[in-house]
């Protein structure tokens, strides 16, 4: 999830007091919520006695002073800092102080008051799910609503999300994000004030292996076969006529499972399909169609006389990856902060192994970036959880002494630390390691602005990969 506070703003105080600095927080490039510094440092202050000084970023110091406009400016790009590097720890990130600080301060940020609502919860085939909640209530206490008013059993809940999609004319979905700990959804949803965007509920896991679990169940069942066939009818499931023909007439005998099991040998079965887009592979500028699944990103693109072809990049083989994003500058080439900004243009850059000895930079430049980003940091934690012989069921968070604590499955399911060392038992992943410390670097486009090292995800699942793979 990425976090920026890209400007702030003078505003009054309250009872016409003297005017002060806010700060916008926006998560993936909307408003979150605006908080003053102080109410910053107050987060900082608790996270510093819960976890101790030597676990948190640094944080900008107070000043005597009213501060000058290139302090100002100074001082937000701190911040952004420590509140990315705060997300990005799996301790810090995940603690119910620094969530319960980013809903209350979207909560107060929207002036939403704490009222029960009917909130429309949408499954893949459209179908609404009216369900009563608090304004006030997070994602998780949202999911358990949808699974009690569906029926779904507590330790099924963990294999679904919801997510944030916006409703397109054609009525397919376009992904936005999955809807996070940090976010009131009611909330998040409302505040965009628009119709075309909703909360859908649909299955968080990857590897169809997981399908038997929920197929266990008649209302996972159903779920699973709803979302399937809905895939199919968008054409994120690739069919030829004769396995439409056999899926149709499984479809007229209501044999769900049977066509679950005919539609798990399918191409793209379970994928996430993304806006049409451009990307600089195979060559600059070329449109293509991205989807995430089975452990890869999929590129597919028309080529001149119609035809289709597609590039597959397994998760195993990207080294890292990382989202930039620009801001054109207005006609006069030149913007100060905050103002005369235009659209932000995002670029998703993965580092790929192309061959044994040649790792290869791909830019995909889409408004859903973040988004991609997001779903490979999830297939990758899938698969680190599968090789340590670990479990995805995930069951509920309990309410314990008023707080909410993430089950042991969920903790383990945590991104790694950007390309650490791999542990000296771990053989076959130093042996890769080692190799490419002298593999030559060659990219057909390298990403278009620099980040730092903690803009980049460093992913474990690349070095588990082994001379097979390649």
């Amino acid at each position: 999830m990425h976090f920026s506070i890209p400007e702030t703003e003078s505003r009054s105080g309250d009872s016409g007091g003297s005017a002060y600095v806010a700060y916008n927080i926006h998560v993936n490039g909307v408003l979150h919520c605006r908080v003053r510094y102080s109410q910053l440092l107050g987060l900082h202050e608790q996270l510093r006695k819960e976890y101790g000084a030597n676990v948190l970023p640094a944080f900008p110091p107070k000043k005597l002073f009213s501060l000058t406009p290139a302090e100002v400016e100074q001082r937000r790009e701190q911040l952004e800092k420590y509140m990315q590097a705060v997300r990005q720890d799996p301790l810090l990130g995940s603690s119910e102080t620094f969530n319960s600080f980013l809903r209350r301060a979207q909560q107060e940020t929207q002036q939403v008051p704490t009222e029960e609502v009917s909130l429309e919860v949408l499954l893949s085939n459209g179908q609404k799910v009216l369900v009563n909640v608090l304004t006030s209530d997070q994602t998780e206490d949202v999911l358990e609503a949808v699974a009690a008013k569906l029926d779904l059993p507590d330790d099924l809940i963990g294999y679904f999300s919801l997510f944030l999609v916006r409703e397109k004319e054609d009525g397919a979905f376009s992904f936005v994000r999955k809807l996070q700990e940090f976010e009131l959804p009611y909330v998040s949803v409302t505040s965009l004030r628009s119709q075309e965007y909703k909360i859908v509920l649909r299955k968080s896991y990857w590897d169809s292996a997981y399908d038997d679990d929920v197929m266990e169940n008649r209302v996972g069942l159903n779920l699973l076969y709803a979302q399937t066939v809905s895939d199919i009818e968008r054409g994120w499931i690739l069919v030829t006529k004769e396995q439409h023909r056999q899926l149709k007439s499984l479809q007229e005998k209501v044999s769900k499972k049977e066509f679950l099991r005919l539609a798990q040998t399918l191409r793209h079965y379970g994928y996430l399909r993304f806006d049409a887009c451009v990307a600089d592979f195979p060559e600059k500028d070329c449109p293509v169609v991205v989807s995430a699944g089975n452990s890869e990103l999929s590129l597919q693109l028309r080529l001149p006389g119609q035809q289709l072809r597609e590039g597959s990049f397994r998760v195993t083989r990207m080294r890292c990856w990382r989202v930039t994003s620009s801001v054109p500058l207005p006609s006069g080439g030149t913007s100060s902060p905050g103002r005369g900004r235009g659209e932000v243009r995002l670029e998703l850059a993965f580092e790929y192994l192309m061959s044994k000895d040649r790792l290869q930079w791909v830019t995909i430049t889409s408004p859903q970036a973040i988004m991609m980003s997001i779903c490979l940091q999830s297939m990758v934690d899938e698969l680190m959880v599968k090789k340590s012989g670990g479990s995805i069921r995930k069951m509920l968070r309990r309410r314990v002494g008023g707080t909410l604590r993430r089950s042991d499955s969920q903790q383990a399911v945590k991104s790694p630390p950007l390309l650490e060392s791999p542990d000296a038992t771990r053989e076959s992943m130093v042996k890769l390691s080692s190799k490419l410390s002298a593999v030559s670097l060659r990219g057909i486009g390298s990403p278009s602005t620099d980040a730092s090292a903690s803009d980049v995800h460093g992913n474990f699942a690349f070095e588990g990969i082994g001379d097979e793979d390649l």
